[in-house]
């Protein structure tokens, strides 16, 4: 008998070892990939329990939490949420996160490792600190007057602190309100189907993931090639360019839209935004010349974050000569997000130093202690200070005597460059309205601002659009705000 109770005993201990031994695997093992299968609504449970940092701007947040109550108890609220979206996305419990609110989940939500009081205090206790805040480098009054500005109409601006990369403002129009997404519940599905369905397509962050063909304002990209390749040495001389110019082995004539562009110089060219000379210089600096160039810029990068991703400005690699004319003159194939012709503006601004694009200032605890800040970092120097100075002087020039009047600021130094983009089946689409400029207090150090602007506006006339016309005056209201004024 005592014999079949040892072998009774000896086997409820093998399989007490065997169940010790599965519960250890679950949970040493297996437990992260059970807290991330979707069937377990726990984590999601535990993760709206809480309220959600906030996004901060100018020191105040820009986002709040409203305790519902329900399982899911807070859902994100939005101060001026369209007028943010562009910076903000959205935190929805039904369709997940975007933009800051996504790269920035882990501070937001609390579960950073940098917000714990020690290392690996989250992993060992399983808890989750209070949600951090992501400051912005956003300034209110250039948002406000960016959104403002545009006035309803498609389009986008981004505004950046030349000097330090900070951006300034980031609007995307027409907008939403994402406090719409927050929660869960046949109101928010029925938003959602509503803005993805729109042919305005609200969602779709313009100044970031979307490119245009940049049209006239690309010629300051063909300017600085032109010029640190050495294929310009003087920009006031001739540049032996024909008037009428037939574009490379084909029959093609390349118009321009003012007269004195044959035999042109740089200086005229870009004045009066000159396609033929244009044109010929990209030709003549060459492809490798170009993509040097255009990759200091920061075109055909595809790992550009502010934090949030940026879609990638494309300039074609491989081109024929009448192909690399057009895309001298920002057509053809070239492409590029808003925020990437503000880079252009803020590099010349510089000195020729372009600093890397950020968004989010700083990281901090609940109670606003700093866990982290972003470092401003120099992402190429695209060009020499002296080629710099020259693309300046070319640039102050068209707002004071050139086709960026409107831009023009009084008691500032302000260089910009018009564009008018053709687009759609053999150029049949209204063109877009671009314009690119930076500005600098009178007699103060560095420009204070550089700034991008196009305007879809399928309602203009094709006549009456012209990045002087409808996009500059925007850019000026921008630079004002920037400065102060």
């Amino acid at each position: 008998m005592i014999r079949y109770i040892r072998r009774a005993a000896g086997l409820c201990l093998l399989l007490l070892v065997a169940l010790l031994v599965n519960a250890a695997r679950i949970q040493v093992f297996e437990a992260e990939s059970l807290n991330d299968n979707p069937a377990n609504r726990r984590q999601t449970i535990t993760r709206y329990q809480q309220v959600r940092g906030n996004i901060i701007v100018d020191g105040k947040p820009v986002t709040g939490s409203k305790d519902t109550g329900e399982q899911l108890r807070y859902e994100r609220t939005y101060l001026h949420g369209p007028l943010y979206a562009p910076v903000t996305g959205y935190a929805s419990q039904t369709y997940g996160t975007t933009l800051i609110e996504n790269a920035e989940d882990d501070v937001l939500s609390g579960t950073d490792p940098m917000l714990a009081p020690l290392p690996l205090w989250n992993e060992i206790t399983r808890s989750q600190q209070p949600g951090g805040h992501a400051v912005t480098t956003i300034k209110g009054a250039v948002q406000r007057a960016a959104y403002k500005g545009l006035g309803g109409r498609k389009g986008a601006v981004a505004a950046i602190e030349p000097y330090s990369g900070k951006i300034l403002a980031l609007v995307s129009s027409p907008s939403y309100d994402p406090e719409q997404l927050s929660g869960t519940g046949k109101a928010v599905t029925d938003a959602w189907s509503r803005l993805n369905g729109s042919p305005d397509q609200p969602m779709l962050n313009r100044a970031i993931r979307q490119t245009y063909p940049p049209g006239s304002t690309f010629k300051i990209v063909t300017a600085a090639a032109a010029l640190e390749s050495g294929e310009v040495t003087d920009i006031d001389a001739p540049t032996k360019t024909p008037d009428p110019y037939v574009l490379p082995h084909t029959n093609t004539v390349l118009p321009n839209e003012v007269s004195g562009c044959g035999n042109a110089s740089l200086a005229f060219a870009i004045r009066f935004s000159c396609n033929t000379v244009m044109a010929n210089l990209g030709v003549k600096v060459g492809m490798a010349g170009m993509l040097d160039t255009v990759r200091k810029f920061g075109f055909n990068d595809s790992g550009l974050k502010i934090p949030s991703r940026v879609s990638k400005s494309n300039f074609d690699t491989s081109m024929t000569d009448d192909q690399l004319a057009l895309s001298a003159i920002g057509q053809y194939d070239t492409r590029a997000t808003p925020l990437q012709m503000a880079m252009v503006a803020a590099a010349v601004a510089n000195g020729g130093d372009l600093k890397a694009p950020y968004l989010v200032d700083t990281a901090t605890q609940a109670d606003g202690d700093v866990v982290s800040r972003t470092d401003q970092e120099t992402l190429h120097q695209v060009m020499s200070p002296g080629t710099a100075g020259l693309l300046q002087q070319m640039m102050v020039d068209v707002v004071e005597k050139g086709t960026g009047t409107n831009a023009a600021i009084t008691g500032a130094r302000v260089g910009g460059k018009t564009g008018t983009a053709q687009h759609g089946t053999d150029n049949t689409g209204t063109p877009y309205a671009w314009f690119i400029s930076w500005a600098q207090e009178a007699g103060a150090g560095p420009a204070g601002v550089a700034v991008a602007v196009v305007v879809e506006d399928a309602s203009a006339d094709r006549g009456d659009i012209s990045g002087g016309g409808s996009a500059a005056p925007i850019a000026r209201g921008v630079m004002g705000a920037a400065l102060g004024g």
